[in-house]
């Protein structure tokens, strides 16, 4: 079918809806561009909120974007609306991440449409979650909506999951040797008078959550040693349930596809119920990312570790209005 035109309203929507997506400390690294004459949608990798210490090969960076474009996807289905996407389509021009052509259909998807009102629902919990097991059913529900995108969830067994907290705990003890990672950090959270009048992006001191005093949930904490007043304490689970997300290859287009594979699981999760909230952290140093994936399993590169379970929803964290984020030729 040929791309529909669409109005301004309807491309602002669509967008809006992308950019609730989750990224490595809301940094949002992405932009949007919108050409009426083909009714395409790039999608744009916006460097200046590349993260160099914590994430100096924008693996993070693809996986944001690729959560931003499935988000994209949901809302155009939502609408009616069919896309065909097309990853790094130009080889030189690195910051084109992917593009949109968005035509109308008589069959919407519906698995993807029925994932629209989780969109706004979704927020990353660091609160803590109950001691009880996520049952198998949804479990393989979720793993099923990873594979859908051509990824992999996989739930990790006790020794694995000993040794994961294990890694992260390690990267904790090596951060505090290098300033140039607490930067990154220190750049995109807001406490005291860095909060003060409008924020939109990075992650503001009410979306935290308590500082934990007991458990093994791994919540990084984005306080560090400065000071929150008011901030309560809280124990955290003690058993944290936890899935790891990956995919079979090491490439940007791979990162975009976990990327996406990485909403939809997120997106389904927040539908059946559970609170998730996200840790990259040890993956963050190449030798424990190598050491995070099971050597029984077919899980080739893990990208994000899932910490999912039930308990309080996640905090609203800001967004950049759609017109700083959307250009309209």
């Amino acid at each position: 079918m040929p791309a529909l035109p669409l109005s301004t309203t309807h491309i602002t929507a669509l967008v809006a809806a992308a950019t609730a997506a989750p990224s490595m400390h809301n940094a949002q690294p992405w932009r949007f561009r919108h050409h009426r004459a083909s009714g395409t949608l790039e999608l744009r990798a916006d460097l200046g909120r590349a993260l160099p210490h914590t994430d100096p090969g924008n693996r993070a960076l693809h996986l944001g974007c690729g959560a931003a474009l499935l988000n994209l996807r949901v809302a155009a289905a939502d609408s009616g609306l069919h896309t065909d996407v097309l990853l790094l389509p130009e080889p030189a021009d690195k910051d084109l991440l992917a593009v949109v052509r968005l035509t109308g259909t008589d069959r919407p998807d519906g698995d993807l449409a029925r994932l629209f009102p989780a969109i706004a629902r979704r927020h990353t919990s660091r609160h803590p979650f109950e001691e009880r097991p996520v049952p198998d059913a949804v479990r393989d529900a979720l793993s099923n909506a990873a594979d859908r995108e051509g990824g992999r969830l996989v739930f990790p067994d006790r020794w694995h999951v000993e040794a994961l907290l294990e890694h992260i705990r390690d990267v904790e003890g090596r951060d505090s040797l290098e300033p140039e990672r607490l930067a990154d950090v220190r750049r995109w959270t807001r406490v005291g008078t860095a909060a003060a009048g409008p924020v939109v992006d990075g992650i503001p001191e009410d979306a935290f959550g308590p500082s934990g005093r007991g458990g093994l949930a791994p919540v990084r904490d984005f306080a560090g040693r400065r000071a929150v007043p008011g901030r309560p304490t809280a124990v955290f689970e003690t058993i944290p349930h936890l899935a790891l997300l990956g995919t079979s290859r090491d490439r940007p287009e791979d990162w975009l596809r976990a990327g996406q594979a990485l909403e939809r699981v997120l997106l389904l999760a927040t539908l059946d119920g559970l609170a998730t909230s996200l840790t990259s952290h040890s993956l963050e140093r190449e030798d424990l990312r190598e050491l995070a994936r099971d050597p029984r399993s077919a899980l080739g590169f893990v990208h994000m570790v899932l910490r999912l379970g039930y308990g309080p929803a996640g905090t609203t964290t800001p967004r950049r209005p759609v017109h700083e984020v959307l250009d309209i030729l």
